[in-house]
């Protein structure tokens, strides 16, 4: 029989488990966003947009109710991050798309794509600009207080009133409900329509939920769990890969190809592969069943 001592003792050792990966995180966000903002270093500035994932995942999973006004500041740290690695993503790609161009004897389509790089650049440091004006803030300003304050008086409380593995069920059956509406909606659009692509998204983002619960929560899961980090990682990368393209599509599309000043048919032609690459990878879909897109 298990006595009340005992079970203080388990929900001790349950709260410094807890403690012990979310100050992990914590410290590698504090490391990687201070590196971040000394060099922009892509890869950085990547961990730094990843630690600040992880420690939003766990507080969801802790205090869904966000009462510590923790996850408001790690969230606004996520999304300056992730607008400078979603740059870094783009102008990398498109570099390998230019240098291919060129490789072909594709003049036109090399210039429209080095126009594309160097508007991105001019973007990036505008978005650079303002990580380095709001991180500091958010690192230098109240989080250092409002985090022990979270660790020692707030986080035995959650831990007691938390089961992981409820959360983690949760989050699968929420996958499955969007995976059931996408299906849903391709039946009613064009699976490379706007209102489809935006389901599928969703279900990326319901992919990632767990596939980070898995990782950053796995100390908390039953084993059965454990296996869903690779698994939705696999999900969320195909996923990822039909997003990125639909953002760039959108990004072309923004920005105008007078502003890039290119000709209407390097023009047409680069939009048209790339609506084709979008096409493909809906087409290559294992996570749900995409009718050709028209």
């Amino acid at each position: 029989m298990t006595t009340g001592t005992e079970n203080l003792g388990l929900g001790a050792n349950e709260a410094m488990r807890w403690e012990r990966a979310m100050t992990e995180l914590y410290t590698g966000f504090l490391h990687h966003g201070t590196e971040a903002l000394e060099s922009f270093d892509d890869e950085a500035v990547h961990q730094a947009r990843v630690s600040s994932r992880k420690l939003l995942t766990l507080l969801s999973v802790l205090d869904p109710g966000h009462s510590s006004g923790l996850y408001a500041i790690f969230k606004q740290a996520q999304k300056r991050l992730g607008k400078v690695r979603d740059a870094d993503v783009l102008i990398a790609s498109f570099k390998e798309r230019r240098t291919a161009a060129k490789r072909d004897g594709d003049k036109q389509t090399a210039k429209l794509v080095k126009a594309v790089i160097r508007h991105q650049k001019a973007e990036r440091r505008r978005r650079r600009a303002k990580l380095a004006d709001e991180l500091p803030a958010l690192i230098n300003g109240k989080l250092k207080s409002q985090w022990e304050e979270f660790i020692e008086k707030r986080l035995p409380g959650l831990v007691s009133g938390t089961d992981a593995n409820i959360a983690m069920r949760e989050l699968e059956v929420a996958y499955e409900q969007q995976k059931k509406r996408c299906k849903e909606m391709f039946r009613q659009e064009n699976p490379g329509s706007r209102k489809a692509l935006d389901e599928l998204h969703k279900l990326r983002i319901s992919a990632k939920r767990i596939r980070y619960t898995a990782n950053a929560a796995a100390f908390a899961l039953d084993q059965k769990f454990h296996a869903n980090e690779a698994m939705y990682k696999d999900i969320q990368s195909e996923l990822g890969d039909i997003t990125d393209k639909r953002v760039w599509l959108e990004t072309m599309e923004d920005i105008g190809r007078k502003e890039l000043d290119a000709s209407r048919a390097a023009w047409n032609g680069f939009i048209e592969s790339l609506q084709n690459e979008l096409a493909n990878a809906l087409r290559r879909s294992t996570v749900i069943d995409v009718p050709d897109a028209e």
